[in-house]
């Protein structure tokens, strides 16, 4: 496929944060001064997924009203129209916004009005992730989850684990999860980012529906046989990967390894802003440097859709946009 090809083509995108894709526009209106691309972005040079993540601190500051997450749902529908997504799940951590005005129902609805604002404007059907923080207590986190559960099918479509994988493995979160099972919340969640497998294994028997990087399974042959066989989907971020130095480098880089394993391997941005990066970007990446083929790129697409926490109408309507797109 050509770059205009790619551009063109209908994407689904599972794997996207908020705060670290908002444009640099909206960041200046809401600070209300220049900023610079390198105080968003992280450089070639980038060493380590702790100085990766200090490209968080400014655009957190843009989340702490109701206008500005608001504004925020909307601004990241904007960017992905620009190439063509069709449907994105956008995840997003609503404890790092709550204030004394404002609890955590209000920090929901406020990105589900802007992202409700996205879709009418610009035809992105879309499901918002909550990501409890494994900094957080337990309690805290399940207070978080327990909220967010009012508005599943209304907008939220699941939960997440995120925040530091190496210092919190997911060990300490198994009883969080298989409570927010019980209830019925579907999940995804980190792991597998920092080099554990078996934060891997610990997620999927706690009931995750995905797995979000899952970079540690690389090697690990029984453990993709047994995913695949269950059809769990796999969030892989490619630039931002190699950014955070999940891998020692390109060569290194599982997707090939899991691609024909038969997972359902997935293509993601992780953060457009922080890694500047974008869905096309990501797709010519690994075209370029795996070989990976034009039907292939469109599996990954279809794949997207499948694991989704979609309803069945709404990946209806994906199917056929992309039967429609690739001339099916």
């Amino acid at each position: 496929m050509t770059r205009e090809d790619i551009i063109k083509l209908s994407k689904v995108e599972l794997h996207c944060h908020l705060d670290g894709s908002l444009s640099r526009e909206f960041v200046e209106k809401r600070l209300g001064r220049p900023v610079g691309k390198a105080e968003l972005s992280v450089s070639d040079d980038c060493t380590s997924l702790a100085e990766y993540l200090e490209k968080f601190d400014l655009p957190g500051q843009c989340l702490r009203d109701e206008e500005g997450l608001e504004e925020a749902g909307y601004d990241v529908l904007r960017s992905m129209k620009q190439e063509n997504v069709i449907y994105s799940e956008i995840r997003f951590a609503p404890l790092l916004s709550e204030t004394e005005d404002m609890n955590c129902n209000k920090v929901i609805e406020a990105v589900l009005k802007g992202l409700e604002r996205g879709k009418k404007d610009f035809g992105i059907e879309f499901g918002l992730i909550v990501c409890a923080m494994r900094h957080h207590s337990e309690e805290m986190n399940w207070r978080m989850i327990r909220t967010a559960r009012e508005y599943l099918g209304s907008g939220v479509c699941a939960a997440d684990l995120a925040g530091a994988e190496a210092s919190y493995p997911m060990s300490e979160f198994k009883n969080l999860f298989q409570n927010t099972h019980k209830i019925g919340m579907p999940f995804t969640i980190h792991a597998g980012e920092c080099g554990s497998a078996q934060n891997i294994i610990d997620s999927v028997e706690a009931g995750a529906g995905r797995i979000g990087h899952g970079i540690a399974m690389r090697g690990h042959s029984d453990l993709i046989k047994e995913l695949a066989g269950k059809g769990i989907g796999i969030e892989m971020c490619p630039i931002s990967n190699l950014q955070t130095k999940a891998v020692a480098g390109p060569e290194e880089y599982p997707i090939r390894e899991f691609l024909d394993g038969g997972l359902k391997v997935t293509v993601n941005t992780d953060n457009r802003t922080v890694s500047d990066t974008t869905m096309t970007k990501e797709l010519e990446f690994i075209q370029k440097t795996y070989g990976i083929r034009d039907d292939e790129i469109l599996c990954l697409m279809k794949n997207a859709a499948d694991v989704a926490f979609a309803t069945d109408s709404v990946k209806d309507k994906l199917y056929r946009m992309m039967g429609e797109a690739y001339g099916a």
